[in-house]
């Protein structure tokens, strides 16, 4: 059996792909690899006289799918997007200070990402947002028009519960909507690809990172933090400057504790839980265990 690529507690859009080619039915189809996908994935490969792990290697995943393994970039999106608890649809409301936030990374009004992406949407393919939004659309699109601390205080007054994290409705339906159709889910990969991962590569090749998880570090750090601060920059080098690394491994986990201690104090243990997590190949964030390789991300060339 070859490298595994996609095992048990694996969530989001490739587990989704795999599911339909299993043959699931429409309402099974949840995006999460557990005991029903392990049973689907060996049945597979039994017909098909493979390996019968229930894990996904390249063997099972070329039988099935016929079409290339999903590349980093899309590898590292499943996992980050987890970790952002979104998924194409999600709309959340003004938990966070950020607005709205909705997709696959968490586009948001604070950073100028919702507007980007639902404003690119619109230039191309108009119909669309008024397909999801119907009635709604034109109060939107005069929102994005407005000075983004207008936008938040916007999003504010439709948020929900002491938390603020629920969106009211028509909003989040209609956000759901959206999410759901095809364009606009490449629309958001396009975007997650720009703005997000290009600039890891860039990070990634700057600090010397060359692995799977290097590349996937990055990608989260950018996606999280909005890439490496000037503090973590200094922080890092000194850390280098006292302590000589031995593996990638050593300077993926200086950057991540470099990353998270230049956080904001309310949110650094969380960064330094998805970082770590990262950076060593296994860890705990918001209360959920992941083992990375499972995700198709290892401490192996990318």
């Amino acid at each position: 059996m070859s490298r595994v690529f996609f095992a048990r507690g694996v969530r989001g859009e490739i587990v989704r792909r795999l599911q339909r080619q299993l043959g699931f039915a429409a309402k099974d189809v949840d995006g999460v690899f557990g005991d029903a996908t392990v049973a689907a994935v060996r049945t597979f490969q039994l017909g098909q006289k493979l390996g019968a792990t229930g894990e996904v290697d390249a063997d099972t995943w070329q039988a099935l799918m016929k079409a290339p393994m999903p590349v980093v970039r899309d590898r590292a999106l499943g996992l980050t997007g987890t970790f952002e608890g979104h998924d194409f649809t999600l709309a959340q409301g003004n938990f966070d200070g950020a607005g709205i936030t909705w997709g696959i990374i968490g586009f948001n009004l604070k950073s100028g990402s919702l507007a980007r992406v639902l404003l690119d949407i619109q230039a191309s393919r108009p119909d669309l947002l008024r397909q999801a939004f119907g009635a709604k659309t034109d109060q939107l699109l005069q929102l994005l028009a407005k000075p983004v601390s207008q936008q938040i205080a916007f999003a504010d007054t439709i948020s929900l519960g002491s938390d603020k994290a629920r969106l009211a409705e028509p909003w989040r339906s209609a956000f759901s909507a959206f999410g759901n159709l095809p364009e606009v889910q490449a629309a958001q990969l396009a975007l997650a690809d720009s703005a997000y991962f290009q600039p890891a590569l860039k990070t990634a090749s700057d600090l010397g990172l060359k692995t799977e998880l290097g590349l996937a570090l990055a990608f989260d750090i950018h996606v999280q933090n909005g890439g490496i601060k000037a503090a973590a920059r200094t922080q890092i080098q000194e850390q280098l400057a006292k302590h000589p690394i031995g593996s990638e491994r050593d300077l993926r986990v200086i950057i991540a504790n470099a990353v998270a201690d230049k956080s904001a104090a309310a949110f650094r243990e969380d960064v330094r839980s998805r970082k770590l997590t990262l950076a060593t190949g296994a860890g705990v964030v918001h209360k959920a265990t992941f083992v990375v390789r499972n995700w198709g991300l290892d401490d192996l060339p990318a």
